[in-house]
């Protein structure tokens, strides 16, 4: 790794030689030069990562200097150093885009750490232009971020299944990003401008979701004044995406089952057989296999529903792809008042050696907790959620009183899930309960 680059500029020789000095010890490359016009012919032909600047020269003042070598490099990070400091020049090097303003004689000990925070806030503002200028490249391909190996792969999979139009069934943890990779499916196919509709199988009772799915026809029951198209009309030649497939009753798995036999469908109350074009996608955070074997889900569907089947890792095989991510939240949920510049080195290194249970999901709640609770535009390790923190970093004992009976279960559940690897019937063997009773706790505490 390069060592970063600092330019010093001042009139006097002895601050010249001292600082290089200082800094060198440092373990910082130093270039010094006695004038703001030979500062500015450097920086025209390279970029520094920090500029420590004399204010008060001949031929260019500092000031002028930082103007025009802002233009130049807007990442890069100036320090202004004077002996005569007053408030109205400190506030325009600020808003002149300076870092910061010293007083001579300067305070070494506070320049080291103006320079060391002058340097991570440039690493994170390359990094980030670097993610963007990615991300942008992305968007004209697929809705996916994302650069890791697991990811290339997956990215590569998609794009074989798109021409084919058959079913494809996606597997992955919650979180993962299961509906974004079936919108990428839909992006590329050749159903690509019709719609896409998506449907959460979890959400619907049996009789609502007949209603939801199939449509009615007037006067199919009290209340229908009028007919009405259901999802699988609506979607007509596009492509019908069901969420948690797994949550569907056998009834209803019935139907659907139906569909795909018959292509067509007959609406609630109807007696003429509708019939439709589509492609079907569906996608699950359970084994349905083991379902299968279980009796809770149809094997006959899920051969149906199985054509193709697609894998999504969880966060945690691709860490590779976190500043991607966070670069992405950050930018997706900035707002007027709330806005991050600087991500800390420390919470990186956190984020990095976390688990990430909610996977993609989770990390997105991290970011806009840091927005909202972050100050001066920095997501240090205050933001992180206490037990994240403590996790990786030494705490003092808390104030508040012990946790409560739920706390602690959800935290046992949590690391029971992360000692499995996400597969739901070794958990639930290690905690001694069934499938079922885990899947509920999994869902109360929103795992």
């Amino acid at each position: 790794m390069n060592k970063p680059h600092i330019l010093i500029i001042d009139d006097e020789r002895i601050t010249r030689e001292n600082l290089s000095h200082l800094l060198g010890r440092e373990g910082y490359e130093t270039t010094a030069v006695g004038s703001g016009t030979e500062g500015l012919a450097l920086l025209e032909l390279e970029e520094y990562d920090v500029v420590l600047t004399d204010l008060m020269m001949s031929e260019m003042d500092g000031m002028e200097l930082l103007k025009r070598g802002k233009e130049l490099h807007p990442a890069t990070e100036f320090i202004i150093v004077t002996g005569y400091a007053t408030v109205d020049t400190a506030v325009q090097a600020i808003q002149n885009g300076a870092y910061s303003y010293q007083e001579k004689p300067l305070n070494l000990d506070k320049l080291k750490i103006q320079i060391r925070r002058a340097l991570e806030k440039r690493i994170m503002a390359v990094e980030i232009d670097s993610l963007h200028k990615s991300l942008a490249s992305q968007k004209d391909r697929l809705p996916l971020i994302g650069q890791s190996p697991a990811m290339a792969a997956l990215k590569k999979r998609i794009r074989q299944v798109a021409d084919t139009e058959c079913n494809v069934l996606i597997q992955g943890e919650t979180g993962t990003g299961k509906e974004l990779v079936a919108r990428s499916i839909h992006k590329l196919s050749p159903r690509s401008e019709k719609r896409f509709m998506a449907i959460n199988c979890g959400t619907f009772t049996d009789d609502l979701m007949d209603n939801e799915l199939f449509g009615h026809e007037k006067e199919a029951f009290t209340g229908a004044g009028s007919r009405k198209k259901g999802m699988l009309e609506a979607a007509d030649e596009g492509v019908i995406f069901f969420d948690e497939i797994s949550e569907l009753g056998l009834a209803m798995q019935v139907k659907l089952l139906r569909v795909l036999q018959e292509r067509s469908f007959l609406r609630v109350g109807g007696v003429r057989e509708v019939p439709i074009d589509i492609q079907i996608i569906a996608a699950t955070n359970k084994d349905l296999k083991d379902m299968v074997k279980q009796g809770a889900f149809r094997e006959d569907l899920y051969y149906r529903l199985n054509v193709v089947r697609l894998t999504v890792p969880p966060l945690r095989e691709r860490l590779d792809d976190l500043p991607l991510f966070l670069a992405h939240f950050i930018e997706k949920h900035a707002s007027a008042g709330h806005r991050i510049e600087t991500v800390t080195p420390e919470v990186l290194e956190i984020l990095h050696r976390h688990d990430f249970p909610g996977n993609v999901r989770e990390l997105e709640n991290l970011v806009l907790r840091a927005l909202t609770l972050g100050k001066g535009g920095v997501f240090d390790t205050s933001c992180l959620p206490r037990d994240l923190r403590c996790r990786h970093t030494d705490c003092p004992a808390p104030d508040e009183a012990m946790p409560t009976l739920a706390v602690m279960e959800r935290r046992y559940l949590a690391k029971v899930l992360a000692a499995a690897e996400g597969n739901k019937t070794r958990a639930a063997a290690i905690l001694g309960i069934d499938r079922v009773s885990l899947w509920r706790k999994i869902k109360k505490y929103g795992l």
